[in-house]
């Protein structure tokens, strides 16, 4: 609470914008967000609406925090990758730190078709943290689903682009990207880097659209497709207006869902600039971390904490979750680390 009492107080700059003003606040005050991913972009997401008093705020995420990360992951530190912290861990503690009168929710989680309409439960708004095109297509077809907005954001190198959809009010992210790229045909923060400038610009753009959803002002939502180069100083604003015809997407216009229903997507991810691979098992709910650290300190050094270990085993690393997956280091060849998961840990 803030010091006079007064539960607003500490947003009375925000509150004397006048076309947002207390009403806008308290609006915000019973409003939930849910922030897919908290990495570069998620964490300045997350850091915004906490500070701006969202009411609750829902994280999920399925990395621990590594020393590349603190170029851009605008709320961690050199401590929180010394203790190995999970980013949603390290970010909820954070958070809170800085805001203790709003509630915060955190989950360690691979976002999939099995978990998302849970997560969504409650949800006003849904804000993509994530860097890849699977879990933004479930989003997708989730918020299609459940009528809830959400909005996109991709960077890469200094080029990042953000749009917001509203379920049933115009064109959704399949009506503009039809289908995930195949691998390799697009650049990766491993081969064509990654500024931190892009991620506050496209962060901050997500954050103020789900601020105007959540404090109702649902009008004021950019209704294109909003492309930044600060390499070469463009902002290109695409008009969504134009797909007046939706019935050609397979996702809005077909209602064909078929990230949500568990058609599509992997269960293996290669991990952008980490040459680790991510696997996951959909027969696997949870797993006994202090079991397999006793069994894996037979083929080398293990580390623990309460929320995930890491084996070093000769070339390669692996760093173990509660809910059964591992994220394979030293390899980006997902037969490869299926085949080192299978000889140290088991099928």
């Amino acid at each position: 609470m803030t010091p006079d009492n007064d539960p607003f107080a500490r947003y009375a700059r925000q509150m004397s914008y006048a076309r947002f003003g207390r009403e806008g606040q308290e609006r915000l005050a019973h409003a939930t967000a849910l922030v897919v991913g908290v990495g570069a972009l998620g964490s300045v997401i997350a850091n915004t609406l906490a500070r701006s008093g969202v009411g609750r705020l829902r994280i999920v995420d399925r990395d621990y925090i590594e020393w590349n990360n603190l170029q851009r992951q605008v709320i961690y530190t050199e401590e929180d990758v010394r203790q190995r912290l999970p980013k949603a861990i390290a970010a909820k503690n954070h958070l809170s730190a800085a805001n203790s009168d709003i509630q915060i929710e955190a989950e360690i989680a691979d976002v999939d078709h099995r978990n998302i309409e849970r997560l969504c439960q409650g949800v006003d708004v849904i804000v993509d943290g994530t860097d890849n095109f699977e879990v933004r297509f479930l989003l997708n077809d989730a918020s299609l689903k459940l009528g809830i907005p959400w909005v996109y954001g991709g960077c890469i190198g200094a080029e990042g682009q953000t749009m917001t959809i509203m379920p049933g009010e115009g064109p959704c992210l399949r009506c503009i990207i039809p289908d995930s790229p195949p691998p390799g045909t697009t650049p990766t923060c491993d081969t064509a880097g990654i500024l931190a400038p892009i991620i506050g610009v496209i962060a901050s753009l997500e954050s103020m659209e789900a601020l105007k959803i959540l404090s109702g002002h649902q009008t004021q939502v950019n209704r294109t497709l909003t492309v930044f180069d600060l390499w070469e100083n463009r902002i290109r604003p695409v008009k969504l207006g134009s797909i007046n015809d939706r019935s050609g997407c397979p996702a809005c216009g077909q209602h064909n869902l078929e990230w949500l229903a568990g058609k599509r997507g992997s269960q293996s991810a290669v991990l952008c600039g980490r040459n680790a691979i991510q696997l996951s098992f959909a027969e696997q709910e949870s797993v006994d971390l202090t079991a397999l650290a006793e069994n894996l300190r037979q083929h080398g050094t293990v580390e623990a904490n309460p929320y995930l270990l890491r084996a070093t085993i000769g070339d390669h690393a692996f760093t173990l979750f509660g809910d059964g997956r591992c994220i394979v280091h030293g390899t980006d060849d997902p037969a490869e680390a299926r085949s080192l998961h299978a000889r140290y840990i088991g099928t």
